[in-house]
């Protein structure tokens, strides 16, 4: 083991809090290095997994028009997601030996089922069960919209572990451990054993920080320096006391990394962190303490600045500030659906570039 002395503040997190580190990548050389610094899972979704093709092209492109020949009647996004299945299976590999370890509840590859299916319940039903089956320790991710939140319900029962996706604010987490928790009972009531399920509800904080500065930018708000920076994490936060609350079997995670309270200011509970690697190699190097603040609160001024001059601020983080017909309508939902629909796209233009290269260049 690393000296505690010397170990890098993510690596002391994991050992001297109930704090998990995962890896926001499934790049195999990031993944790799995360695991060095105590990471026991990952993620994957359309945005990443096109960094991660970019990241090694030619040996993507090899495999695109070796998957072309072998199914000749395979569309674009057909083959683009079949690498996505084939990269997430390589790094789901790679977390084999911390999945057994914690017994499934972490060692866990991210998945992200296609963001195009979001109208559909039984689609993206249909689509969780197909990642659960490609390694033993998939996660799979759905959207935390009405409509993905019946499916997390029904994927559950069906033995699938969920984290939950383009999910902001309090209300959403506290429907998706419902929806969660209802599928668990419902299948332990069949008889079956869920204590290898490892359910987990993204909260993409940086996300609300950046939904926040659009509305006070469109709204013309002037609030102090700083504040907009903590209403991802006072959303976090307040979403944890309601989980202890009420004893839910599912975990937050802490994503969208915008500053280092993303991570500094949740350490200590029993959650997850994923930041991207490129923050990882910053917050290592931060010499900031991984002590546990996450019951500290969040300043009274500045929690009273959203609260009162946000009304989008208190839709985040109420729990009943809005209704699950709502979550689709929300500023970051639709914008976040906007850019993985947009990394879908970017997906099928890299398999174009392959199969038809543009002939001016």
């Amino acid at each position: 083991m690393t000296d505690v002395v010397t170990a890098p503040p993510l690596l002391r997190m994991t050992q001297e809090t109930p704090t998990v580190l995962w890896n926001d990548s499934a790049t195999p050389a990031e993944l790799a290095a995360a695991i060095g610094w105590g990471a026991v899972g990952a993620t994957c979704n359309p945005v990443i997994a096109l960094a991660a093709l970019r990241s090694d092209l030619p040996r993507w492109q090899q495999r695109i028009r070796a998957y072309a020949d072998e199914h000749p009647t395979a569309s674009e996004s057909e083959i683009g997601w079949a690498m996505v299945k084939e990269l997430s299976v390589e790094a789901a590999a790679l977390l084999g030996d911390a999945f057994a370890e914690h017994r499934g509840r972490n060692g866990r590859l991210s998945v992200q089922t296609d963001p195009r299916l979001y109208r559909d319940t039984e689609a993206l039903v249909a689509q969780a069960v197909e990642f659960d089956a490609l390694a033993p320790n998939v996660i799979v991710k759905i959207p935390a919209t009405e409509v993905g939140i019946r499916a997390m319900e029904e994927a559950t029962y069906r033995g699938v572990s969920i984290n939950a996706t383009v999910s902001f604010t309090v209300p959403q987490a506290v429907a998706v451990a419902e929806a969660i928790e209802r599928g668990l009972q419902r299948r332990e009531a069949d008889g079956h054993d869920v204590s290898a399920m490892g359910p987990v509800c993204t909260i993409m904080v940086g996300r609300l920080d950046d939904w926040m500065k659009a509305v006070a930018a469109r709204d013309g708000i002037t609030v102090d320096p700083g504040v907009l920076e903590w209403a991802g994490v006072a959303a976090f936060k307040r979403a944890y006391q309601v989980f202890r609350e009420r004893g839910f079997r599912t975990r937050l995670l802490s994503a969208a990394f915008r500053n280092h309270m993303h991570w500094s200011e949740l350490v200590g509970g029993d959650v997850v962190i994923s930041p991207p690697f490129e923050w990882q190699v910053r917050l290592n190097a931060s010499g900031i303490e991984p002590v546990s603040r996450i019951d500290e609160p969040v300043a009274a001024n500045v929690l009273d600045a959203l609260y009162e001059r946000f009304p989008e601020f208190r839709r985040a983080y109420d729990v009943d500030g809005m209704a699950i017909g709502e979550f689709q309508d929300f500023g970051a939902t639709r914008k976040t659906l906007r850019q993985f629909l947009g990394a879908c796209n970017d997906l099928e233009g890299v398999v174009r570039d392959v199969l038809l290269p543009d002939p001016a260049k």
